[in-house]
């Protein structure tokens, strides 16, 4: 599986270069992205741009890394993926919330997510 893990300040931006997610990748996705120490304490952007197709198990372990971000009281969004992609996983998946277009519209969801987590923080001291 080919990939880029590029780390920012409150960020991971995890780059799949793969035009395929088939049910073996999905495994191996799955558990790379799990490896990554960082995201117990930063975010997660899932740039999936080069992905054309995904398989049942596929759009499942995108949902799995996802909701394993927010278990961790942090935040995920997804991006890049074609309209149908898109599509077929909000539809599958409804709860995931942050499936967008752009990086840009990526980063200002977790980020938002990330500054209402600390006034929520604030207001119980």
């Amino acid at each position: 599986m080919q990939f880029k893990i590029d780390t920012k300040e409150k960020l991971v931006i995890f780059r799949l270069e793969e035009a395929s997610l088939n049910a073996k990748m999905a495994a191996e996705l799955e558990q790379v992205i799990a490896e990554i120490d960082e995201l117990e304490e930063k975010n997660l952007l899932l740039d999936l741009h080069s992905v054309q197709s995904a398989d049942e198990a596929g759009l499942k372990a995108i949902f799995t890394v996802y909701t394993r971000q927010y278990e961790r009281e942090r935040s995920a969004a997804v991006f890049g993926l074609p309209k149908d992609l898109s599509r077929e996983l909000g539809d599958q998946y409804p709860e995931m919330l942050n499936i967008v277009p752009t990086e840009s519209e990526a980063i200002d969801m977790v980020m938002m997510e990330d500054f209402e987590r600390e006034l929520d923080l604030d207001d119980e001291l």
